[in-house]
């Protein structure tokens, strides 16, 4: 539980501009501020490291990576594009009792947007978002799409992109929009749903960088 929640708090001091992109992370530091060993620090930097939010530096410990610029943003969503909507199409076909009622009760578990910009409100909103996409991507059945979706982290790096500017309504009505499509079983809808959706989405971003 310590390391979790150790883990848990440089994860939100990176995600919210606690920890600037770029900057060194000092080991001793935070477990000074977190009143712990350094020992659940360095497990948490090997797990944030695996999400891409920090990155190794040879014989110098840590530093929080970079934002993503405009062509990486850029190229994410175009990656998406190729993978999301046609499994969006797949999963409507596939739909199942079982399935329509996971997906019904993974778009229930965010009924409404954030009431400000707190970062733990908009925290809920980005998880349940990827745990929306990973579920379409999962009922669609293709295994190395999921896989490779998985290994972009892109929800952690376009929050960081997001956090503080709200995105919170349009991502919800645009969420219901493909689940809607999803329980029609209509997968011409499932797939011009999805499309909207990142497109909407990438030009949103950009027009804020």
């Amino acid at each position: 539980m310590l390391a979790d929640d150790v883990y848990e708090q440089i994860r939100a001091l990176i995600m919210s501009d606690g920890m600037e992109p770029g900057a060194r992370v000092n080991i001793d530091e935070i477990a000074r501020q977190l009143d712990v060993s350094p020992t659940p620090v360095r497990e948490a930097l090997a797990r944030l490291e695996s999400e891409e939010l920090v990155s190794r530096l040879p014989l110098r410990g840590y530093r929080v990576t970079d934002l993503l610029n405009r062509k990486q943003v850029d190229d994410l969503y175009s990656l998406r594009l190729l993978l999301e909507p046609p499994s969006a199409a797949l999963a409507a076909a596939r739909m199942t009792p079982e399935n329509v009622a996971l997906i019904e009760e993974e778009l229930a578990t965010c009924p409404a947007a954030p009431a400000d910009n707190a970062y733990d409100d908009y925290k809920n909103l980005t998880a349940h978002d990827q745990r929306l996409h990973e579920l379409i991507l999962r009922i669609a059945g293709n295994e190395a799409v999921l896989q490779s979706f998985a290994k972009t982290h892109c929800h952690l790096h376009l929050f960081r992109l997001n956090f503080q500017q709200p995105f919170g309504v349009q991502t919800i009505t645009e969420h219901r929009a493909i689940v809607d499509a999803l329980v029609a079983r209509d997968a011409v809808a499932a797939s011009a749903a999805m499309t909207a959706h990142l497109e909407v989405a990438r030009a949103r971003l950009l027009d804020r960088m």
